[in-house]
């Protein structure tokens, strides 16, 4: 898998759904790169969230949509990329890419098959690696690495200052630490098995 830039070259907007279940922080990593796009790097940016009736384990999704212009519509028609964190989440979310988008998936919990034609597959054990961390919970943050250095739709940097303005207090060096780790396994191509 290479890890050339996302380009759209016939739109200068990047359509993203992160998805997966409540309690992953799905939500938050949508937050955390529309931020990064509009504040730290001046674009624009639209976050739209949906969640499940269930407060924890129902189905939840952050649709996030850049621009260098101004957004003329705040839904993604058809996903560049799809963050796919649980085996619903990609069943339900996975017909809508469009054709040479990347499908970024937690390999364990997640088995796209067949695969989709025509997209970019990026597998991530971000539980796993996340929990070498001691804490699973940043799961989502390690995702929000590799989702940086696999697609180059957010420069790293602002996304580095987005997390460390998003994160509660104390939390920075961990949140950080797993965001480094998602970063450094997606420049390894994502296939660090």
């Amino acid at each position: 898998m290479e890890s050339a830039a996302l380009t759209i070259p016939e739109r200068n907007a990047v359509e993203v759904r992160f998805s997966g279940f409540g309690g992953q922080g799905v939500v938050l990593a949508g937050y955390i790169a529309g931020k990064a796009a509009a504040i730290f790097e001046g674009r624009h940016a639209t976050l739209t969230r949906s969640f499940g009736p269930e407060s924890r384990g129902g189905a939840c999704a952050a649709a996030v949509v850049i621009c260098d212009e101004r957004v003329d519509y705040p839904f993604p028609r058809a996903q560049d990329v799809l963050v796919a964190l649980s085996q619903a989440a990609y069943l339900q979310h996975v017909g809508k890419m469009r054709p040479g988008g990347i499908l970024i998936y937690e390999e364990d919990l997640v088995h796209p098959e067949p695969p989709p034609e025509g997209v970019r597959m990026c597998p991530i054990p971000a539980t796993r690696l996340a929990g070498e961390l001691g804490r699973k919970m940043v799961l989502n943050i390690v995702v929000l690495g590799f989702f940086a250095a696999v697609t180059k739709a957010v420069d790293p940097e602002a996304l580095r200052k987005a997390l460390l303005a998003s994160v509660p207090k104390g939390t920075e060096e961990l949140n950080l630490k797993a965001f480094e780790t998602g970063y450094a396994y997606g420049g390894k191509g994502g296939e660090g098995r």
